[in-house]
C-alpha cells in the first residue's frame, strides 16, 4: 500500500463542508425530538424518551468501528458518500414519522440516522490522512467547529422552518429541511471531496474487526485512558445536550428544582442555537492556541470549565433563576469544547496511521455508548428532579478532570518500527 498523499487546505474545506451540512441536520432534529416525542403521550417516567434520544448513539457504537474498518480497506471517500445517503433517506422518515405521530416510525428514522451518522470517525480519519502531527489537533478541531456550528444554525434552520410553515408546534418541515440539506451535502461530496488515501488491499483490511491490531492499540496505557477520558467526558456532556430543550420547554413547578423554565418552542431553539454558537466559538480557540499549548492542557482546562458550568446550572434550576441558567449554558458549551479535539488528537498521534480510521471508529463508538447511557438516564434523573443531571454530570466530568491529568506526562507519539 502506498503512503497516503497530503490533501490541500481546499480538500480540508471540502470534508469540514460537507460534514458542517450533514451536521445541520442534527442540530435541527436534536432539539426537537423529546419534545415532539412527549407530544406523542408517551409514559411519563422518561424512559421512553431517554430510549429514544439514545437509539441515534446506539446504532453509531454498533456501526461505527465497521464504517471505519471499512474506509481503511475502501478509502474515506464512498463511506462518507454512504453516510450522506442515508441521512438523506432517514431524515425524510422522521419527517413523515412527525406528520403520522408515529413513535415507531421515529424510533425507525433514528436508527437509521445513527446507522448513517457513525462515518464521523471516517472524516476524523480523513483529516489525519490530511495533517501533520503538528497541525493535528488544529485539523480534528475541525469536526468540532463542524458539531458547533451545526447546533448554531441547526436550531435556527429549525425555527425558521417552523416559522415558514405557520405552525410554532409540532411539523414536519424541519425532517424536510434536514434531508434537504443533507442532499446538498452528498451532492458537494459527490463533486468536489477527492480521496485521501489509496485503499489497502493488504489480508488485515479484509477484516472489518482487526482485533489483534486493536488490542495491541488499546495495550498501550495513555491509549487506553485516553479512550476512557473521553467515555466519561462524553457521558457528562450528553446529560446536558439530551435534557436542555426538555428543561427549556417544560414549565415551571413548585418547588423549581422538580421542573423548567416555560419557554416556547422557538424560544428553545433560539437558545439552542446560543449553545452550538459559543461552543463553536471556544472551537475556534482550540485552532488558534492548539500550537502552543498541550493538548492534555487544553482537555484539562476544559474539563473545569465544564464543571463551573455545570454547578451554575444546578444553581440555575434550583433557583429558577434566568441568568444563571443562561451563564451556565454558556459556560458549559465553551468548557467542553475544548475537550474532545485535544483528545482526539492525542488518540491519532499515539496510534499507528495504518489503523487510525479502525482506531477513530472505537473512540467514536465508546463515545457514542456515552451518549447512549447519557441520554437514557438524564430524562428519568429529571422526572426524579430536575437538578439530578447536572449533579451527575459535573461529578462525572470531575472524574474526567482527573483522568486527563493522569496522562499529560505519559506516553509518546506512534514511531513506526525499523
Amino acid at each position: 500500500m502506498s503512503a497516503p498523499t497530503p490533501q490541500s487546505k481546499g480538500s480540508l474545506f471540502i470534508v469540514f463542508l460537507t460534514v458542517f451540512i450533514d451536521l445541520l441536520g442534527f442540530g435541527i432534529v436534536l432539539p426537537l425530538l423529546p419534545i415532539y416525542a412527549k407530544s406523542f403521550n408517551v409514559d411519563a417516567s422518561g424512559w421512553t424518551i431517554g430510549f429514544l434520544m439514545g437509539s441515534f448513539s446506539a446504532m453509531q457504537f454498533l456501526f461505527a468501528p465497521i464504517w471505519g474498518r471499512l474506509s481503511d480497506r475502501y478509502g474515506r471517500r464512498p463511506i462518507l458518500l454512504i453516510g450522506l445517503t442515508g441521512s438523506v433517506l432517514f431524515y425524510s422518515m422522521f419527517g413523515l414519522a412527525t406528520s403520522m405521530s408515529s413513535l415507531t416510525w421515529m424510533f425507525v428514522s433514528r436508527f437509521g440516522a445513527g446507522i448513517a451518522g457513525a462515518t464521523i470517525p471516517t472524516a476524523q480519519a480523513y483529516i489525519a490522512d490530511s495533517t501533520t502531527k503538528e497541525n493535528r489537533t488544529r485539523g480534528m478541531a475541525l469536526i468540532g467547529a463542524a458539531f458547533g456550528l451545526g447546533f448554531t444554525f441547526g436550531p435556527l434552520l429549525a425555527a425558521t422552518a417552523l416559522f415558514t410553515a405557520g405552525d410554532a408546534a409540532i411539523s414536519p418541515w424541519p425532517g424536510y429541511t434536514a434531508a434537504g440539506l443533507s442532499a446538498f451535502a452528498l451532492i458537494l461530496a459527490l463533486l468536489k471531496l477527492p480521496e485521501s488515501r489509496q485503499p489497502d488491499s493488504s489480508p488485515t483490511a479484509h477484516r472489518l474487526f482487526d482485533l489483534p491490531a486493536l488490542r495491541e492499540a488499546l495495550s498501550i496505557p495513555t491509549v487506553g485512558v485516553l479512550l476512557l477520558t473521553s467515555f466519561v467526558a462524553v457521558l457528562s456532556f450528553a446529560m446536558f445536550e439530551s435534557i436542555l430543550s426538555f428543561l427549556l420547554k417544560e414549565p415551571p413547578k413548585e418547588p423549581p428544582e422538580v421542573g423548567g423554565f416555560g419557554f416556547e418552542l422557538i424560544d428553545v431553539l433560539l437558545l439552542f442555537a446560543l449553545v452550538g454558537f459559543v461552543h463553536a466559538l471556544g472551537q475556534g480557540m482550540v485552532r488558534r492556541i492548539a500550537k502552543s499549548v498541550p493538548e492534555a492542557n487544553l482537555a484539562t482546562l476544559g474539563a473545569v470549565t465544564s464543571i463551573i458550568g455545570f454547578l451554575l446550572l444546578v444553581i440555575a434550576t434550583s433557583q429558577g433563576s434566568l441568568p444563571l441558567l443562561l451563564t451556565g449554558m454558556i459556560v458549559e458549551a465553551f468548557g467542553f469544547a475544548f475537550i474532545p479535539a485535544s483528545i482526539q488528537s492525542l488518540i491519532s498521534r499515539r496510534s499507528d496511521p495504518a489503523r487510525q480510521g479502525g482506531i477513530l471508529g472505537v473512540a467514536q463508538s465508546l463515545s457514542s455508548l456515552a451518549r447512549i447511557g447519557g441520554h437514557v438516564v438524564s430524562f428519568p434523573l429529571f422526572y426524579l428532579t430536575a437538578t439530578a443531571p447536572f449533579w451527575t454530570a459535573a461529578g462525572l466530568m470531575g472524574l474526567a478532570a482527573v483522568l486527563i491529568t493522569a496522562v499529560i506526562r505519559r506516553g509518546k507519539d506512534f514511531e513506526a518500527a525499523v
